[in-house]
């Protein structure tokens, strides 16, 4: 089967709200989306980020920075690639404002910038990297890579970055496969007590 990797629509938000609640939780019985929203409840979650991929201001969650992957008609795969300096932690706080998020939100979110990384705003950031189930190890992952970094040097990017947790050695190896390496490394305490794990690691591929 063959894998067709196209630009995300708005009426792809429900397959996008399923990714990003997959790829924050990554393995975790809570992710940043649980503290965010303040459920645990699937459904409620989904219902949230299926309008926070719509929201008028352009988050690293809208769906115009999402790519999917398709096999026979079926989205299987997403990867999201935002630039820092148009998507940055005031237009997510505009975003979940517009969701129904009370202003004590920047609170929860000091806890997922608690490891700050001095990004550069020339860079191309990548997240919600996923594939659904049934779909793994088939090849959807390094297709929508291949086309996001073929993209970014149509926009004149000549580097991208990636935040994983410290310990996400499955991740870590895939990235590493196709080229990235550790740049940075934070252990934070807040993100400890969140999350259980130790802190982030950033990854950086020059290409």
């Amino acid at each position: 089967m063959s894998i067709k990797i196209r630009t995300a629509k708005a009426d792809d938000a429900p397959f996008l709200a399923q990714m990003m609640l997959q790829s924050s939780r990554a393995e975790k019985k809570t992710g940043i989306f649980d503290l965010i929203f303040g459920s645990n409840d699937d459904a409620e979650l989904l219902e949230k980020l299926e309008r926070l991929a719509t929201t008028e201001a352009k988050s690293h969650c809208n769906y115009r920075n999402f790519l999917i992957a398709e096999m026979d008609g079926k989205s299987v795969g997403t990867l999201c690639s935002y630039e820092p300096r148009i998507s940055t932690q005031e237009t997510f706080v505009k975003a979940l404002e517009e969701v129904g998020c009370s202003d004590d939100v920047t609170d929860v979110l000091d806890v997922a910038y608690a490891c700050d990384f001095n990004l550069n705003r020339n860079t191309l950031m990548l997240d919600f990297m996923e594939e659904a189930e049934g779909f793994v190890d088939v090849g959807v992952l390094k297709a929508l890579m291949q086309k996001s970094l073929l993209n970014a040097r149509m926009k004149g990017y000549s580097r991208a970055q990636t935040l994983i947790e410290i310990g996400s050695l499955e991740a870590e190896l895939f990235y590493k496969k196709l080229g990235f390496n550790v740049v940075d490394e934070k252990e934070c305490e807040l993100y400890r007590e969140a999350f259980g794990r130790n802190g982030l690691k950033l990854l950086s591929l020059e290409f």
